[in-house]
């Protein structure tokens, strides 16, 4: 999908869908893995929901602590209309957060790359070193404090 198309979709899915997002920073990420934080992030979006849902579809084979029934759908945002609108609304989520990153951080081109690891992202982290926000467990940052 298309940024442009994913943006379209998402206003259509905020203005029309009851969610939640949940954001986990890059300290609590480095602290417990990236797998234990999706979770994290997945059930903080659960609770700042305002409903308890009757039955909670999930892309992948996570499993959450939730009082409502869980489904884990791998490969769920192309089989689930509900999973692809959540994909769309954490992508567009991401992404933003992102751009805004890249107001404070202009070295690193975050709004381009969107944090992705990149040729240009790889040169940034070579050249600068890490940013406050970079993940000291992802891999091109480790690659970076070599240098």
């Amino acid at each position: 999908m298309s940024p442009e198309k994913r943006l379209r979709a998402y206003r259509e899915i905020i203005k029309n869908a009851v969610f939640g997002v949940g954001i986990v920073d890059e300290k609590i990420i480095d602290e417990i893995n990236i797998h234990a934080a999706t979770i994290k992030a997945m059930e903080l979006a659960l609770s700042n929901l305002g409903v308890l849902p009757d039955y909670i579809l999930i892309d992948g084979r996570v499993k959450l602590k939730s009082a409502s029934p869980t489904e884990a759908i791998v490969m769920g945002d192309s089989k689930s209309l509900s999973i692809a609108a959540a994909s769309i609304i954490a992508k567009v989520t991401r992404d933003n957060l992102m751009i805004n990153y890249d107001l404070a951080y202009p070295r690193y081109g975050f709004a381009r790359h969107k944090g992705y690891a990149t040729k240009a992202h790889k040169l940034a982290l070579k050249n600068h070193g890490p940013s406050p926000i970079h993940r000291f467990s992802f891999q091109p940052v480790k690659d970076s404090i070599l240098y």
